[in-house]
């Protein structure tokens, strides 16, 4: 049974994911973490649960997922994973920083590429992955069935969707994102997103103002 554990990091408070099972292997999605003390509390809980890092994932490109790409491969010797169409973002990623007024440690690029199909596995626990742009022309979310969940980053929040008035976001991709691709996968399925609480699909097909 895959356990999901949380950190809101960095001055977004992103949402940092490590999913692991009870072979203690694990995969790190969406490193936001930016100072030194968020990279020892992430490695400090790798520590303590005698976890062993397989990959680092990324649902998308934006500054606020890939602070801690940098500090991952350092520590765990992992290059981030992404789909093709938000490489574009983690090769901007010093620029971006700048502009926002941040400092940071430029997101070593990705060597694999992650598309709608494909598999992640890590231990005896898999994830199935569905291409959802309209945040960014590359967001991906993760889930697992079974196990009634989804990793979906930016795309959907609870009440709310994620933003398209930043580079290459399109609304009528993210609409079509949310209701052809998440909707489909069921009302019990869990949403665990990139900033805030989780939701549900069926809370927010009945309840989420930018979907009713």
């Amino acid at each position: 049974m895959i356990t999901v554990h949380n950190f809101a990091f960095g001055p977004f408070q992103e949402n940092t994911y490590i999913l692991y099972d009870e072979t203690k292997e694990c995969i790190i999605i969406d490193p936001g973490n930016t100072t030194a003390t968020e990279d020892k509390k992430l490695s400090d809980f790798i520590v303590e649960k005698q976890l062993v890092v397989k990959r680092l994932i990324l649902t998308h490109g934006h500054i606020d997922h890939i602070n801690g790409c940098k500090y991952i491969f350092d520590t765990y010797g992992f290059l981030p994973e992404i789909h093709a169409n938000d490489v574009y973002f983690v090769e901007k990623h010093q620029a971006t920083a700048t502009m926002y007024g941040l400092a940071c440690n430029p997101s070593p690029m990705p060597k694999s590429l992650i598309k709608e199909g494909d598999v992640v596995e890590f231990g005896n626990s898999k994830l199935n992955t569905i291409h959802t742009p309209g945040h960014s022309p590359g967001s991906i979310t993760f889930y697992n069935k079974e196990e009634g969940f989804m990793i979906a980053g930016d795309v959907l929040f609870y009440g709310s969707i994620g933003r398209t008035d930043l580079p290459m976001g399109n609304m009528d991709d993210l609409i079509a994102s949310i209701k052809n691709k998440l909707f489909p996968l069921g009302d019990t399925m869990k949403v665990y997103n990139g900033h805030g609480n989780p939701t549900t699909i069926g809370f927010e097909r009945l309840n989420n103002p930018f979907l009713v």
